[in-house]
């Protein structure tokens, strides 16, 4: 399923970075197209997508060390502006005559930039001669520039923090301005998609939505598709779209695989069939998938399983219906960069219960996946132009495993049945504090392990029960909320009081700072 490219787009090479998603977010955020592509690939993409500007990401490596990944000189020849972040500010030298060497200093973390020369990249958002905040993530350095460019913007442990050639309208950064942490950030690509690279705001989802659809009918013409309905945000706005442009010929299959929240299957069955007439074929396939995930502790193990059955079902219930050439999920695009990322690194197995990159032979069917240009923020926006209602559309993301790797050791339907009521009882007391829009994901995870309690006149045994609640813009970098003890307390009381099997209940302050990957 091909989506036709908008005239102005921006190509972001990947260096292996684990923000070069927020990139892509920060520069659609400002209504433009762009696609993140390997620095191996990077010519390719430029010949196919004929970008207005090109952004260097981070990356893990370092650029003085043998085999380790370089700018294709090639881009630099484009005619097209080029941004380089970080790694991606090294490698441009590196090609274009510069030198960087190993640092003396290594800067991680908050850091001021102090600007010395007017620059296009930051016009109208820093002032000549005053220090900004930005984060910095590096231990080698610039040493020397190459020709045609100069110094703009300094810091202590980076002298070439930011760097410029404005007539070839090439730019360097040492830090991230993807990241929150460097608050002007969305500026600085605001100015340098749309002032330095001429860019126009044509990326809207009113637009998405007229070119899927197309797209949809003329790559499934007039055969069937089966929708693999997993309840949650993304396969259900896919369906919605599928059905607008193809109508009876899909038939939704909704595996009610026993591993989800409280009442869930029934508001997904209930949404579907009355409110959206679509044809829906629903499975209770909890006792096979249950069955399978008991006595595995292995996150890894879980989600591969439940990837395999989930699968199994839909190939069964196909060749029920008949005739079925096309499978849809709600694949989005971190799913597709996560599994091409060139390292080989975490974010490889982070989706692996996903079908990204294809389906089994055996199954003899083609993917559609309407979402898969698309970030989580833009696939809710997407659900609201299509109509779901808001309290769908805005719900915290929720993993296609489910409640099984929310319940760290082996999977029982005792288990479930604890932390499905324990988990309901959090996020009410969270909607009655007014206070589920602001968080961008609450849970609750049952804990392995039992402690001795005291309750009412006796003593008991039973399981401890961890509460989580993250703020953030994106997911990629987050930070526990900070609830007013009042609110956790009655959380906690009622937990404890209304759940037997849980005698304690603790909250996670973990945060997620920027570069540590993907958690549960």
């Amino acid at each position: 399923m091909q989506i036709e490219t908008p005239p102005d787009s921006i190509l972001i090479v990947d260096f292996g970075s684990q923000v070069t998603q927020l990139i892509a977010r920060r520069v659609r955020e400002t209504g433009v197209y762009c696609e993140i592509h390997p620095f191996s690939k990077a010519l390719e993409a430029l010949e196919t997508l004929q970008p207005r500007g090109i952004i260097l990401s981070g990356g893990p490596a370092s650029v003085v060390e043998d085999g380790s990944p370089q700018a294709d000189p090639a881009l630099f020849e484009a005619g097209v502006p080029v941004l380089g972040i970080c790694y991606g500010q090294q490698a441009l030298c590196v090609a274009l005559g510069g030198v960087v060497e190993p640092g003396e200093v290594r800067e991680f973390g908050r850091a001021e930039v102090k600007i010395g020369s007017e620059c296009a990249l930051y016009d109208g958002v820093w002032s000549l001669d005053h220090s900004y905040q930005v984060w910095m993530s590096h231990g080698d350095s610039v040493s020397k520039l190459p020709p045609g460019f100069k110094v703009v913007g300094t810091s202590p442990g980076a002298p070439f923090a930011i760097i410029a050639n404005e007539e070839r309208r090439i730019y360097g950064v040492q830090f991230h301005p993807e990241v929150v942490h460097t608050p002007d950030g969305s500026k600085l690509y605001a100015n340098f998609v749309h002032k330095i690279c001429g860019c126009d705001a044509t990326w809207t989802m009113a637009a998405y939505r007229e070119q899927a659809v197309a797209a949809i009918r003329e790559q499934v013409g007039k055969e069937k598709v089966i929708c693999a309905l997993s309840g949650g945000v993304d396969s259900s706005v896919a369906a919605v779209l599928i059905h607008e442009a193809i109508g009876e010929q899909l038939t939704c299959i909704f595996v009610d695989h026993g591993l989800m929240r409280k009442n869930e299957a029934d508001e997904v069955v209930t949404m579907f069939r009355h409110q959206y007439n679509i044809p829906l074929v629903h499975v209770d396939a909890a006792d096979e998938f249950i069955g399978e995930l008991e006595g595995v502790v292995e996150p890894e193990a879980k989600r591969k399983i439940i990837g395999r059955l989930f699968i199994e079902t839909f190939e069964k219930e196909a060749h029920k219906i008949g005739g079925v050439k096309f499978l849809a999920q709600g694949t989005l695009y971190p799913d597709v960069i996560e599994s091409v990322s060139y390292s080989g690194g975490p974010s490889v197995t982070i989706k692996s219960h996903h079908n990204v990159g294809g389906l089994p032979e055996r199954m003899n069917m083609q993917l559609v996946e309407p979402l898969r240009e698309l970030f989580k923020d833009e696939v809710r926006k997407l659900g609201r132009e299509l109509g779901l209602p808001e309290h769908f559309v805005g719900r915290h993301p929720f993993p296609g495993p489910g409640l099984a790797i929310r319940l760290p050791g082996g999977v029982t339907r005792e288990k479930l049945s604890i932390l499905r009521q324990a988990d309901a009882i959090y996020l009410d007391e969270i909607r009655k504090a007014g206070l589920y829009d602001t968080i961008w994901q609450a849970f609750a995870v049952l804990l392995p392990v039992q402690t001795v309690g005291v309750m009412g006149d006796g003593r008991t045994y039973e399981s401890v029960c961890a509460l989580r609640a993250v703020t953030s813009v994106d997911g990629m970098t987050a930070d526990f909320y900070p609830f007013d003890m009042n609110i956790l307390g009655r959380a906690a009381t009622r937990i404890i009081n209304e759940v037997k099997g849980i005698n304690r209940v603790v909250y996670d302050v973990t945060s997620k700072p920027p570069g540590t990957i993907e958690w549960e």
